[in-house]
């Protein structure tokens, strides 16, 4: 995944900042001082070896083996950590609300990356032509200062016009496949919910729309056809209900 800042990040710390990287353990943050991850010490860095030719700051005394979900606090003081980096990591967890918390509470100042929503709704990611990552949980946005969290809802697998085709993330440039959120004294975070089947239809098919929009001939013929199968469908449970009375 393209991680556009790297050389920023260490910019903005001083060799006296105190950094915790939290879920780093496919390719941890060097400069950090502290990790905080669920897998062990030896198993780090499993998708590549991090940031080559800079030194591990973190050694395996530091590296805290837990699960960052578990709602017991991390262990650090208030305001303890100078820095805390969170990248590609709130959209695996099954409580980012839980951490986003906890980087509040322990940290001055951080950064957040996560993948853009746009690639996480595109199709030709991983194989089988899932959309998005196959493990992702989340889909996020990041608004100013803000983070929000929306469900990914499996119906967003269910058709095409709820994501967007491979060709065109193959278009994508590197700069629209990460979001990202600098933040200093806090940051704001939310879920959004949704209720109900055509509640879910709308939100994925009104950002699609908005993004990438499928041509409304297309649209207009695909609703046509959906509705005619709907009307076929309501027309055979009505025979059956007239021949099981």
């Amino acid at each position: 995944m393209y991680e556009p800042n790297v050389e920023r990040l260490l910019a903005r710390l001083t060799p006296e900042d105190v950094v915790l990287d939290i879920g780093g353990w496919a390719r941890p943050f060097n400069r950090a001082n502290y990790v905080i991850d669920m897998e062990p010490y030896e198993t780090r860095g499993y998708y590549e070896e991090p940031q080559a030719g800079r030194q591990e700051q973190f050694t395996k005394n530091t590296w805290i083996q837990r699960d960052i979900c578990e709602r017991t606090p991390f262990p650090f003081n208030d305001k303890e950590i100078d820095f805390a980096i969170c990248s590609h990591t709130l959209e695996d967890l099954r409580d980012p609300l839980w951490v986003c918390s906890e980087m509040n509470r322990i940290a001055k100042r951080g950064y957040i990356e996560v993948p853009s929503r746009v690639v996480e709704s595109c199709r030709g990611v991983e194989p089988y032509n899932l959309v998005g990552w196959s493990h992702h949980r989340w889909l996020v946005d990041i608004e100013e200062n803000s983070v929000t969290f929306l469900m990914k809802y499996h119906m967003i697998h269910s058709h095409w016009r709820f994501s967007f085709p491979k060709s065109y993330k193959n278009r994508l440039p590197d700069k629209k496949l990460v979001q990202w959120l600098f933040w200093e004294d806090g940051f704001k975070f939310s879920e959004k919910t949704i209720h109900g089947f055509d509640s879910i239809d709308q939100e994925l098919e009104s950002f699609e729309q908005k993004t990438h929009p499928y041509s409304s001939i297309l649209l207009r013929i695909d609703r046509f056809l959906r509705n005619l199968q709907n009307k076929k469908l309501r027309i055979q449970n009505k025979v059956k209900q007239s021949m099981n009375t």
